[in-house]
Formats: C-alpha cells, structure tokens, sequence
C-alpha cells in the first residue's frame, strides 16, 4: 500500500492486527533495499504480538524518487517517517524503531524525535566524526550516485553484489541470493542516485555526540564476520546509556538475511521485554 505525506508517497508492508496492549515495530531497509526485501521476517516478527510496519525509504521500492536530493535528507526522511505513522494510528511511545544500514543511520537520527518507546540498530554507524573523511565519502557517493545514473540499475547492482562488505551472502542458497537479486534490480536509477546524494553517509552530520543523551533502550545488532560494523556497535554501545549488543555468529554486514531465525529471536524477545 501507499501512504502520502508531506507530498510524498511512502510505499509501506504491514503484517499483524493493530491492538491498544501490542507494540508497534517500524522496519527501515538499506540501500538499495525496500520494505517488501525483509521477506518472511515480517511474518516472524508478528508473530511475537507486534504490530509490523515497514516502509519503502524515499528513491525505493514503490516510494516516489524525488528530483531534488535535498528531499531524502535524513531530516525529511524522519518528518515522513512519524508523519505516516501517524496517518497510520501509530501514537507516540507505542512503537520501536528498527533501522538496517543506511535504515539504521536515519533511525539512529529518528530516534531523537521523542516519538519511539526503544530503537534497534543492524550495521548501522552514527555517522564520521573526521571532516575530511565525510568529504571524500560526500565525494565517492557522488561518483557512485551519477555512475548509476549514466550505466543503469543492473551494472550497478552487478558491482554492489561484489563489494567485500556482502561476501558473506554468497553462501546464501541460490533462490535467496535470486530474490534479493530482484529486489536489488527493482529500483530505479534516479531514486537510488538521489539517495546517495541526500542521505549518504558523507552528507549526514555525525551523531557521536549525541549518544549519551539517547534515554531509550537500544538494541545493538552486527555480525561476527562484518568486523568494521561489530566494531562500530562496540564503541556506540559503550556510548549509549541503555544499550545492549548482539554480535552474530558467522554472519556478515546483513545478519537478518543470513540467520534470520536468529535475527527474530533477538528483536521479538527484545521487543517483548519492553512490553514487559
């Protein structure tokens, strides 16, 4: 389904009946991601008695993509965000916010807002704290983001399937490293090249600061075979005044891909504690 807000169209999946004693659990993909790529983890996260709202980021899945990259700003992205929420019947202190990657940069920013009860980070960072090194990520995604737009979506994917970051996936079965293929393929080159430009971790103001002022529970998530993002969730939950970290075992940068009964295991049974 689509939900409009702030003159954007958010596409959003949802899973479990909506009910004044459940929590309600937001889901932000990655890049070059979308809602409908957490597949059957969506279902297994309803079952713990969660309501599941997953949402299409600006520049992907059914989503609109934008001309104007200042739009996917990680400040509009958490104006939408609660503004569909809200249209949804979403009320503040009533969900938790999930982030994945570039998901869980934009919840990590999210969750200042006051309008989460608790927030849950896979592979995410609070940003570069070095302003020479924002600037020379600022510059790469500008190279990737107008690379993408001269070759197209398939070559591009084609280099990103490749990257170090994701070796671990290719010891997924051949119909799940298929169907994230697809998914991967089903964007559109505008959207992702704006995403880049307006939300990449070179534009994005650092957040390390902030961290002790973050009052919530936090659920830290990395896996075990990604050692720059398990060492990144190590020094934020050291930061953090409410934080727990799950590294897990043989998995790479996607660790809800590549051990998903796991996955839902940490979130539902951390998510079930904060219902108390």
């Amino acid at each position: 389904m689509l939900v409009q807000v702030n003159g954007m169209r958010l596409g959003v999946e949802q899973r479990g009946a909506a009910s004044k004693h459940d929590l309600t659990l937001v889901m932000l993909h990655g890049f070059t991601g979308s809602a409908a790529g957490w597949g059957s983890l969506l279902d297994m996260l309803a079952a713990y008695r969660l309501r599941v709202i997953a949402f299409d980021l600006p520049g992907h899945g059914q989503s609109d993509a934008p001309r104007d990259p200042q739009r996917y700003a990680v400040e509009c992205c958490e104006r939408d965000i609660v503004a569909a929420l809200q249209e949804l019947g979403v009320k503040r202190g009533t969900s938790l916010l999930l982030g994945y990657s570039m998901g869980g940069r934009i919840a990590l920013y999210a969750a200042f807002s006051g309008f989460f009860r608790a927030l849950i980070l896979e592979s995410a960072s609070p940003g570069l704290e070095d302003p020479v090194e924002r600037e020379q990520r600022r510059a790469a995604d500008g190279a990737l983001a107008a690379s993408i737009e001269r070759d197209g979506v398939p070559a591009f994917v084609d280099r990103w399937e490749q990257l170090p970051l994701f070796a671990s996936q290719h010891r997924l079965p051949p119909e799940t490293r298929e169907a994230l293929r697809r998914q991967r393929l089903n964007n559109r080159a505008g959207g992702l090249a704006q995403s880049l430009r307006g939300v990449g971790t070179g534009v994005q103001l650092p957040l390390q600061d902030r961290l002790p002022a973050l009052h919530m529970p936090v659920l830290l998530i990395a896996g075990g075979l990604d050692t720059k993002f398990a060492a990144i969730a190590r020094s934020m939950s050291q930061a953090l005044p409410q934080s727990q970290l799950c590294i897990v075992a043989n998995a790479g940068h996607a660790a809800h891909l590549e051990r998903p009964v796991e996955f839902a295991s940490l979130v539902g049974e951390f998510c079930l504690a904060i219902n108390g």
